[in-house]
């Protein structure tokens, strides 16, 4: 099955042209990051992946999600769990961690009274926070939790529904060492139960093991696509980032350290 088909699309952020004739098809069961600098057209992509935009309407310009052309937020959210950064920074800072969960159901970012919750939902969102290890903080507000604690409530909150497919923005940007690694262990925990995680970053440390291919994007286009293996080298990694870079690796991660001007 393909989670995503963009067929030569043209996309506008405001007045600004984001992307020309862009073409991607991201399958299942294909773990895949989609790597490249600032200004590489990454959050657009991100917005096109949720159906928060659309690709200029042109006779051969196509975008769909798992084959269709037309979703409405709530089942798409049963298919597609995204965490981003616009997320995190606009949600409700005081809204309480058990009802950043359940807010899922709704697609909303917080809990309101015309909202109601079945027995079934309650458990399953108790079950999230127990697996995520954000039990204790139900009754913390999102505003008072730390960076990596929010990042696992909007995690639980993309869960609810039990998505396939997972896309992750830059997941542990600004986490510490021992958070970064704890939101990665999350990650591959989410693989290891059969979803499919498409990661969206300039962050090589975030490349878990398990994800083989590897997405280029730069200046707004795809300038290289295949198995990780062949595209995580010194040189095409310098020639993305536009300066020296060389990578240490081990146990199936990467780190990108800089190489001599």
């Amino acid at each position: 099955m393909t989670i995503i088909e963009i067929q030569h699309a043209t996309v506008y952020r405001g007045e600004r042209q984001v992307f020309s004739d862009l073409s991607l098809s991201l399958a299942a069961g294909v773990h895949s990051v989609i790597l490249g600098p600032n200004g590489a057209g990454k959050s657009t992509l991100l917005k096109l992946f949720s159906m928060e935009i659309h690709p200029v309407p042109r006779d051969h310009t196509r975008l769909r999600l798992f084959g269709e052309e037309q979703w409405n937020v709530w089942d798409l959210r049963r298919h597609l769990g995204v965490v981003s950064h616009d997320l995190q920074r606009h949600y409700l800072d005081n809204a309480y961690g058990i009802n950043v969960i359940l807010s899922g159901y709704y697609a909303s970012v917080d809990t309101y009274e015309h909202q109601a919750f079945d027995d079934e939902q309650w458990v399953r969102a108790a079950k999230i926070m127990e697996d995520l290890g954000i039990g204790p903080l139900q009754e913390r507000r999102f505003g008072d939790m730390s960076t990596g604690e929010q990042r696992r409530f909007l995690l639980g909150r993309a869960l609810v529904h039990d998505p396939p497919v997972l896309v992750l923005d830059e997941p542990t940007s600004g986490l510490d060492l021992k958070s970064c690694f704890q939101y990665l262990d999350l990650v591959r925990a989410q693989i290891h139960k059969g979803k499919t995680v498409v990661l969206v970053t300039h962050h090589l440390h975030e490349i878990p093991p398990e994800i083989d291919r590897v997405i280029f994007l730069k200046g707004g286009k795809v300038v290289a696509d295949g198995r990780k293996s062949a595209l995580l080298s010194n040189d095409h990694i310098s020639t993305l980032f536009d300066r020296p870079i060389v990578l240490a690796q081990a146990n199936g991660w990467y780190q990108a350290l800089p190489g001599l001007s």
